[in-house]
């Protein structure tokens, strides 16, 4: 009878022993190839799935409780055509050739408005020659309405592009027409994607792997499992849009952040394994170290990212709870990845990468180089003799670019913003010329009341400052049953400014508070702002009002998070203050370049939902630096107690690794500003901003100046509060193996 073996042939010590990181990174070292084999299987699987089911992305943009919404549901009660979108079909004939009205011209584009009634999706259209005002002044400009059965999400893409079709054939043949479809279904149906930035942003973060760790084996070892992650998380968000509603611009972000931090945390793990085998240890070995801390590590960070995550729920807005969600999915899949797939990858290539390192390592000898980390050592030297004046620049510094952000404006691009060469750039364009800016922004006031409530309607618009012309009342369809008894009618109002001007923003306060409140104590009826526009208001006025919630949300409990790990009061508070500044000078940027312009960009409002995108996103990334900084630190303050000795240890330790991460997400990110998409690109800039902020100004400067000052009273935590917390460790028991 033989007695079962005393040690891990693959790691050297007992089996069974350990925490669960250990034992993970056992299992996945040991059975590498049935690892592998497993997660090349689940990622075909989930995409044989998704493939077989589709996507079913939709945009869910209601907002309940807001006037814009109750005028929808208004219009939707009452079977209105103007429940449904609407496209413009905008006509140019110049006046050589007579005009729009010329006889040329109204044979050709009659036969096509004709053909446009009889496309499926479309509800009814209104010709130019049949309205006076749908013709501009000098009659060299129209336009033609066309109503779909439905909103721009929900009319599939296709019958979109019919009427495109349909329209672009009035300009053959030298007729002299200028024609483009205007309307956000337009704007749906030629989006574009991310183009080049996945391919241009793994490109970059690859050549900095290959000048971090001289080897192509090594520095493929995150990007592959990055790949994994993102594949098997591209499947799953495609099958979970069947279930819940997952915006469709989710997947180009989803990919942005899959990418950057799967990249991330498997080099946090993969630079903790290499440190083990300059240590002397085996790769087996190293693999069970490097996961008992790094991994630990990965896993409180990616906790983080996710309850940041979130913490958007707490905002209630559909469009981003299925964002939210699905980015959280992905950061949990890249979390599984980095704990799982790469202790199999080290497996399979750690004697190879153990030769490189190991001989790497007698070169730097053999040459008299300073050992690794010695730079940072001195850097945090200096930083920590000079503290004061370390705080004071970096704070100016980054209070100075967080000063544009208190004048944020929330909005969404319209079809201004678009490439000129866009049909709905063009109609946009054609529009202004022919009517004025604000006729690319009508609001659709809806009345309830009948025809008098309706007539009093229009006199009060034509009489309001800021409103250039308004339509006449335009009825509920004629076999619409009645709403409460009352005839519901709608009145389009076109502002004097353009839809993304702040003057159409204070419009439209002005007719909800002041001009609407007065008319129905006149006429006893009932008036609601509604459209596009009014939408867009409305949606950044709900996340301003509920951002301060939300923020409370995150912070709190990431500061509990920090609380029970590193058992202090004050570096949860640090953490937070310095994430907030830090985000709110990626804010400050993004408003410089977006909303002001800068850089030759085409000035208009940040996306209503970046602020809280970017905010969740980067408040959980900055925890990863956080957590891997101040884990060494900590790690040196259990062993020596001297606290600033401790800090140049933790950053002599850490500061290479948190540069080259943060390089890598910066590429990563900032790949994104090489997309057409307006909202990727204020995605791209405000994290890769936000990155580049803190890991440099942030964790190589603040963070030692900070801990300097506070000494021991940085990691103070009182007894009761001692006594109550769960003690949770970051610090892998077996970190000295090899020496």
């Amino acid at each position: 009878m033989t007695s079962a073996p005393s040690t891990d042939r693959s790691t050297g010590r007992p089996p069974g022993r350990g925490s669960l990181f250990e034992r993970l990174a056992a299992f996945s070292y040991r059975r590498r190839w049935r690892a592998l084999a497993l997660w090349a299987a689940v990622v075909v699987a989930v995409t044989v799935l998704s493939n077989a089911f589709g996507a079913d992305y939709r945009n869910d943009f209601t907002l309940p409780g807001t006037e814009s919404q109750a005028a929808q549901e208004l219009l939707e009660k009452s079977r209105s055509a103007q429940a449904g979108d609407s496209l413009q079909i905008v006509l140019k004939v110049p006046k050589e050739r007579g005009g729009v009205r010329a006889s040329a011209a109204r044979e050709r584009v009659e036969p096509m408005l004709s053909k446009v009634a009889e496309l499926p999706g479309v509800s009814q259209v209104r010709s130019p020659y049949e309205d006076a005002a749908a013709v501009s002044e000098d009659g060299t400009v129209a336009y033609a309405t066309v109503t779909l059965d439905g909103t721009a999400q929900t009319v599939p893409k296709e019958d979109v592009r019919r009427i495109i079709e349909a329209a672009e054939a009035v300009t053959a043949g030298g007729s002299g027409i200028q024609a483009a479809v205007g309307g956000s279904a337009a704007r749906k149906a030629e989006e574009g994607g991310g183009g080049a930035a996945e391919g241009a942003g793994l490109l970059g973060a690859l050549v900095i792997l290959v000048l971090l760790f001289g080897s192509v084996v090594a520095a493929g070892l995150p990007v592959v499992t990055a790949l994994f992650a993102v594949g098997g998380s591209v499947g799953l968000i495609a099958l979970l849009s069947h279930l819940a509603d997952v915006a469709d611009f989710t997947p180009p972000i989803m990919m942005l952040v899959g990418l950057g931090v799967g990249i991330d945390y498997a080099l946090l793990i993969f630079s903790r394994y290499r440190g083990e085998l300059l240590r002397g240890a085996a790769p087996g070995q190293a693999t069970r170290a490097a996961l008992d801390a790094a991994g630990r590590t990965v896993f409180f960070a990616g906790c983080t990212v996710i309850i940041a995550l979130m913490g958007l729920v707490a905002l209630g807005l559909g469009a981003l709870q299925g964002v939210a969600l699905a980015v959280a999915l992905t950061v949990l899949v890249t979390m599984l990845a980095s704990l799982t797939l790469l202790p199999a990858l080290l497996g399979i290539f750690g004697a190879r990468i153990r030769r490189h390192v190991t001989a790497r390592a007698a070169r730097r000898t053999a040459r008299n180089r300073p050992p690794e980390g010695a730079r940072w050592g001195r850097w945090a030297d200096g930083v920590q003799r000079r503290p004061w004046a370390a705080l004071l620049v970096a704070g100016i510094a980054l209070g100075a670019l967080a000063a544009p952000a208190l004048g944020l404006r929330l909005g969404f691009a319209d079809a201004g913003n678009d490439a000129p060469t866009q049909h709905s750039r063009r109609a946009y364009d054609l529009l202004a010329e022919g009517f004025g800016p604000g006729f690319n922004g009508p609001l659709a006031v809806v009345s309830e009341g009948g025809a008098d409530a309706a007539a009093a309607l229009r006199r009060a618009l034509d009489a309001t400052p800021g409103i250039a012309a308004t339509t006449a009342p335009i009825p509920a369809g004629p076999s619409a049953p009645p709403s409460g008894g009352a005839a519901v009618s709608t009145v389009l109002a076109f502002p004097t400014s353009a839809p993304q001007d702040r003057a159409t923003s204070d419009l439209v306060k002005r007719l909800r508070t002041d001009v609407l409140p007065s008319l129905e104590e006149t006429t006893g009826g009932r008036y609601l702002v509604g459209g596009p526009t009014a939408a867009t208001e409305d949606f950044a006025d709900t996340v301003a009002a509920r951002m301060p919630l939300f923020v409370a949300i995150v912070v709190g409990l990431s500061a509990l998070l920090l609380l029970a790990v590193f058992r202090s009061v004050l570096i949860p508070v640090k953490a937070a203050l310095l994430n907030l500044v830090s985000i709110g000078a990626a804010l400050g940027a993004v408003t410089l370049v977006f909303q002001h312009g800068w850089f030759g960009v085409r000035p208009g409002p940040v996306e209503a939902f970046i602020p809280v995108m970017i905010f969740a996103i980067v408040f959980g990334l900055s925890m990863d630096y956080e957590v891997f900084l101040l884990s060494r630190v900590h790690e040196e303050w259990i062993r020596t107690g001297d606290p600033t000795a401790s800090v140049r240890a933790g950053l002599a330790a850490t500061g290479k690794v948190i540069t080259a991460a943060a390089a890598i997400m910066i590429v990563v990110f900032a790949a994104f500003m090489l997309s057409p998409d307006r909202m990727l690109q204020q995605f791209g800039l405000g994290l890769a901003v936000a990155i580049l902020l803190d890991a440099v100004v942030i964790r190589c400067l603040m963070v030692p100046a900070m801990l300097r000052l506070l000494g021991r009273r940085a990691w103070w935590l009182p007894a009761p509060l001692a006594r109550l917390l769960p003690k949770v460790t970051l610090e892998g028991q077996w970190g000295q193996w090899g020496q």
